[in-house]
């Protein structure tokens, strides 16, 4: 008896998660010839990182993501684009075809390290540069250290600094339990728990991974759902490259650094001066609960030459609800005489 309970402990403790090790890697494997990348890869800031160009023609039009989002998140704006103009996505270090970084993931650093990768892939300014939520912070610091090559920003719903600086308690909880969740998801990815969750649910199987997302995220489950939600508005070819990304223990590392480096990030915003002498379109949602109270008088702190749309249809994702919307935007800044400071 005795026997028998000490060899199915060592089952569950050993043999099972490192049979879990041995088909996440050949899962990853089997994955990295599947879906190769859709552009080229560059060695930049000590960071292997993704780009993807379509399109001719100058400025050049550069997508930044949100904070967990990838290159793919553009894939209803950037084809649109490219019929009129030179536009780069790119994926941040960790997400997407980018290998797994270990620096900071502040504003700074990422404009920094933006700046080197457009450099390198042979891509030289005036830039227009386009950022959801996160990704706004990072363009925004772009303009404040590169403005003789910023000739316009886009903001797409952006993450708002000054709405966590100083940052409640309530707020320094909530990032706590999300880099508990993201940790807690690059062990279970590790383990091809995710990899077989995903699996299951691309199977038509939902019970399994609800459970396991229900018992690994707590209430952290509704946020994961919500961000399922947003990936089904896009083509449903690309879902099994989400899911494949997703499956990959560096897409939670990074998350977390992004998420640990979030205080960081929001004390930077407070020394970015606001946007005199840039065009400036700012895209914000009309639906959901980041609306924002006061639109008009957000426009007017951020910037002399700031335009205001209301994505009436829209929410937080309003590229993938009315992509056109943004495409719009460029066009507008791409029409009007574009004089880099």
């Amino acid at each position: 008896m005795y026997h028998s309970f000490f060899l199915w402990l060592a089952f569950l403790l050993v043999v099972l998660p490192l049979l879990g090790v041995l088909y996440q890697r050949w899962g990853a494997r089997r994955d990295a010839r599947r879906y190769p990348p859709r552009g080229g890869l560059y060695r930049v800031a000590g960071e292997t990182l993704h780009l993807h160009a379509m399109g001719s023609g100058a400025p050049t039009v550069v997508l930044e993501a949100g904070i967990s989002a990838s290159s793919l998140s553009w894939m209803l704006v950037q084809p649109a684009i490219a019929q009129f103009a030179r536009v780069v996505s790119y994926d941040r270090a960790g997400l997407g075809w980018s290998e797994a970084g270990a620096a900071p993931c502040t504003p700074s650093r990422l404009a920094a390290t933006l700046h080197e990768l457009l450099q390198a892939s042979g891509h030289a300014g005036p830039y227009i540069l386009v950022g959801h939520s996160f990704g706004a912070l990072i363009v925004r610091t772009f303009a404040a250290r590169f403005p003789h090559e910023t000739a316009g920003l886009v903001l797409v719903d952006p993450f708002r600094p000054e709405e966590w600086w100083p940052a409640t308690d309530g707020q320094r909880a909530m990032v706590r339990h999300g880099v508990r969740l993201a940790r807690r998801g690059q062990r279970l990815a590790t383990l091809g728990v995710v990899r077989g969750s995903l699996g299951l649910l691309a199977g038509g199987r939902h019970l399994v991974p609800r459970l396991m997302n229900r018992l690994s995220a707590g209430r952290g489950a509704g946020i994961a759902e919500r961000l399922t939600g947003e990936i089904r508005k896009l083509p449903r070819e690309v879902w099994p490259v989400i899911a494949s990304h997703w499956s990959h223990p560096k897409a939670f590392q990074a998350m977390a650094q992004h998420l640990e480096d979030l205080p960081s990030s929001v004390e930077e915003m407070a020394a970015v001066p606001p946007l005199h002498g840039v065009p400036t379109q700012l895209l914000l949602a009309g639906r959901g609960r980041g609306m924002h109270p006061s639109p008009a008088a957000y426009a007017a702190r951020l910037g002399p030459q700031v335009t205001l749309t209301v994505a009436q249809g829209s929410g937080h994702w309003i590229q993938l609800d009315e992509p056109e919307l943004v495409v719009a935007a460029v066009r507008a800044l791409i029409s009007r005489p574009l004089t880099p400071l």
